[in-house]
C-alpha cells in the first residue's frame, strides 16, 4: 500500500463539521470561521531524519526546510501564512545547541514572511529526529486556489526549474508565497499546487481533482543545471528529463490558466519577476492520464513521482 492509497483509506470516513470548506485532498484544509472577508488555511507537515534530511545536515537548513514545506503549501492556495506550532521529537542524546540552530533557521524564514512561531510541543523519539509543524494562514474569500478547477484547453505553467533538488535546493528553497498571491490577484488561476513529489507525481493530483487529462511538451519542461550535471555524472539511464519529472522537492508552483491568458500572463510575469523563470509546459486535455510530446511524437507518460511506502 503506497502513501496515497493509505490516505484514501484513512480519510473516507473522517468526521467533519460546518467549518470545513475543503477537507483532505488539497494542499491545505480550508475553514470558514465566519470572518467576513477571509477563509482560514490549515496545514501540517513533518520532516524526518534520514528521509527528508541526512544526518549531518546543518541545523539551520533543517529548520528552514521544516517550515518552508508548510509555507509552500500555503503558497499553493495563494494564501498568506500567519502562525505556526512546532512539535519536536528528539533522541535522548540530542545536543541543545543543534536544536537551537534548527530554530534559528526556522525563525529566519518565519520573520521574512511575517509568521509567528506561537509555541509547540517536545517529546522523545529514540531512533531519529522528527519535526512536525502545524501552520495557520488565510486567503481572501473567492481567491484561494484549489486543485480542482482545471479546464480542458487550459495552459499548464510551472515556475523555476525542476530536478536535481538533492544537490541543495531541497534545503534552501524559497516558498513562492509572493508569486502565488500576485498570480491570484492579477489572473484567474484555475488550479494550482506546489511540486513536492515531482512533476509526474503532482500533476496527476490536479487531473484527478479536476477530472481531466494533460499533454506535456517535453522540450518546454525547465530542467535544472543540477539535474543535467547529475545525469552526466551518473552511469545510469536517468536522463535530465526523467530527473525533472521524478525527483521532487522542487517546491515550485504548478498551475493552469485559460489559454487566452497564457501570453498576457507570461508578459506580465517577466516584468514583475524578471529573475524567476516561468514556463508553459503543456495543456489540459479531455479524458484521463498524461501524454508527453517530443520529437518522436506523442506517447503516454510512464514516469511517476516520489511515493512514501512504495
Amino acid at each position: 500500500m503506497n502513501e496515497f492509497e493509505l490516505i484514501q483509506r484513512l480519510t473516507r470516513s473522517l468526521p467533519t463539521n460546518k467549518s470545513v470548506v475543503v477537507g483532505p485532498g488539497d494542499d491545505c484544509a480550508v475553514l470558514d470561521f465566519g470572518l467576513p472577508d477571509r477563509l482560514l488555511l490549515f496545514k501540517t507537515d513533518a520532516v524526518v531524519e534520514g528521509i527528508h534530511f541526512a544526518p549531518g545536515t546543518p541545523a539551520e537548513k533543517i529548520g528552514h526546510k521544516a517550515l518552508g514545506r508548510c509555507l509552500s503549501d500555503i503558497a499553493a492556495m495563494a494564501g498568506t501564512p500567519a502562525a505556526a506550532l512546532v512539535t519536536l521529537a528528539l533522541p535522548r542524546n540530542f545536543e541543545p545547541e543543534f536544536v537551537e540552530g534548527i530554530y534559528s533557521g526556522m525563525n529566519a524564514l518565519a520573520r521574512r514572511h511575517d509568521v509567528a512561531i506561537a509555541g509547540g510541543e517536545t517529546t522523545t523519539n529514540p531512533e531519529r529526529m522528527l519535526i512536525s509543524i502545524a501552520l495557520l494562514g488565510s486567503a481572501p474569500r473567492g481567491k484561494s486556489v484549489l486543485r480542482s478547477g482545471a479546464e480542458v484547453g487550459d495552459a499548464i505553467f510551472v515556475t523555476g526549474e525542476l530536478g536535481g533538488s538533492l544537490a541543495g535546493k531541497h534545503l534552501e528553497f524559497e516558498p513562492r508565497l509572493v508569486e502565488a498571491r500576485w498570480l491570484a490577484q492579477n489572473f484567474s488561476i484555475h488550479a494550482m499546487l506546489d511540486v513536492s513529489d515531482g512533476l509526474a507525481g503532482d500533476l496527476p493530483h490536479i487531473l484527478k481533482a479536476s477530472r481531466v487529462g494533460a499533454q506535456l511538451n517535453s522540450p518546454a519542461i525547465p530542467i535544472s543545471r543540477e539535474a543535467r550535471r547529475a545525469a552526466k555524472a551518473e552511469s545510469s539511464t536517468k536522463t535530465p528529463l526523467l530527473a525533472a519529472l521524478r525527483d521532487g522537492e522542487d517546491f515550485e508552483l504548478l498551475f493552469t490558466v485559460a489559454s487566452k491568458d497564457a501570453v498576457p500572463l507570461l508578459d506580465a510575469w517577466k516584468a514583475q519577476f524578471p529573475n524567476l523563470e516561468l514556463s508553459c509546459i503543456g495543456k489540459i486535455t479531455d479524458g484521463e492520464g498524461i501524454t508527453i510530446r517530443d520529437k518522436e511524437g506523442v506517447r503516454p507518460l510512464s514516469a511517476h513521482g516520489y511515493e512514501h511506502f512504495s
